[in-house]
């Protein structure tokens, strides 16, 4: 697992469970196989009290498998503790369990699914409550086999709250549901966790674990090899900033030199990260070749240029350096790495998501760990709580 100085090893330093420096959620040395397919293959984390945790990776790299292991959905070799002791001995109420698959009976309407999942518990939160909470009240009456899918997904968050657990599960929370649907469940997420609640959060959404996450977990192959925050894991995986120049002309490369070195020279960064450059475009330009810039042109004659490495207060000097030269600059965009860059980085593979924000998961070629679902009692809808405890 990776060691970087802010990317930890899956510690949680002083979180744990009631002060005793305990983590909430704890897999060591976790590993499964269904026949010859390994699933985990030694997977370690520790989460603590009040924490949101994302877990990110391909397809098949062991994620849900992961989940299953720490709701007591399936049986693991290694150690496995929640709330300090075995999955399946843990009280039903301290855990809320929402699975990307979830089609509970469609002639409830929202409060009544809510209200049913309600009842299961001797200490469950108000209903209308809820439903608030998820944005869904105004439509707590309508058939759930009438709601939309995206609010269908909130009325199934909301089935995972109910019981005010201890420890949430989510599994993609926001598949279908619209920008706002998205802020309200942001909202009740941070809520959750503000109030001590800690939030196990698995999604194909990396801007939404990017802004949710306290810290994120990524597995490839049944192992979890980096842990850190957000912040960290970008500055040590996810490389440099990137400025992008669509140019009026072809630039030459001395032109783009000069921008680079402008950048070496006269901001306060490190040079040896500066100045690596690509282009997108047509024809050859006249810069390639040239040390640390490359460039093309398209059939109009303008070039289109990004440069790592420039840091935003860097942009300025580049942009001079290219119009001194006589090139004007049509566009100029600047972009920081982000977690889907560390995804890159870490696994090798593209994120690529069938739409912004959408939760699909995307196609990497992995091996897809066996469908299961986790088990259920035939006289009541497939229920959001971890059913291997029950």
């Amino acid at each position: 697992m990776e060691n970087d100085p802010d990317v930890d090893g899956g510690g949680v330093g002083d979180q744990g469970v009631d002060g005793a420096g305990d983590p909430v959620l704890r897999a060591d040395d976790v590993r499964k196989s269904y026949g010859e397919v390994t699933a985990l293959s030694g997977a370690d984390l520790a989460v603590g009290r009040g924490e949101v945790f994302g877990l990110i990776g391909p397809n098949g790299a062991g994620k849900t498998t992961l989940v299953r292991a720490l709701t007591g959905t399936t049986a693991v070799e290694g150690t496995v503790r929640v709330l300090g002791t075995a999955p399946d001995a843990v009280d039903p109420e301290r855990v809320g369990l929402l699975p990307q698959s979830f089609d509970p009976p469609g002639r409830l309407t929202a409060r009544e699914l809510v209200a049913y999942y309600a009842g299961l518990y001797d200490d469950a939160r108000d209903v209308e409550a809820v439903l608030e909470a998820v944005g869904l009240a105004s439509d707590a009456d309508a058939w759930y086999e009438t709601l939309s899918g995206g609010q269908r997904r909130r009325a199934c968050v909301a089935t995972a709250l109910v019981n005010d657990p201890d420890v949430l599960f989510l599994d993609e929370p926001t598949t279908g549901i619209d920008p706002a649907g998205r802020r309200d469940i942001h909202r009740v997420i941070r809520e959750a966790a503000a109030a001590g609640v800690t939030v196990f959060l698995t999604s194909h959404a990396m801007g939404e674990v990017e802004r949710l996450a306290d810290r994120v977990g990524l597995i490839r192959e049944g192992s979890i090899v980096a842990v850190g925050s957000p912040e960290s894991l970008i500055a040590a995986h996810g490389g440099e900033p990137t400025l992008t120049l669509r140019l009026e002309g072809a630039a030459e490369r001395d032109v783009v030199e000069s921008g680079v070195k402008a950048v070496r020279s006269g901001t306060p960064y490190d040079a040896r990260r500066a100045g690596t450059t690509t282009a997108r475009g047509g024809g050859a330009a006249g810069m390639a070749g040239a040390a640390g810039a490359a460039g093309t042109t398209d059939a109009a004659g303008a070039a289109t240029i990004e440069i790592t490495g420039v840091p935003l207060e860097g942009i300025g000097a580049v942009v001079d350096a290219v119009t001194d030269a006589g090139v004007g600059v049509e566009s100029a965009s600047w972009s920081e790495p982000s977690l889907e860059d560390v995804y890159l980085e870490l696994t090798g593979e593209a994120y690529r998501p069938a739409g912004p924000e959408s939760g699909t998961e995307a196609s990497t070629g992995a091996t897809p760990e066996p469908e299961t679902k986790a088990g259920g009692d035939s006289e009541r809808p497939e229920s959001t709580a971890a059913e291997g405890s029950r």
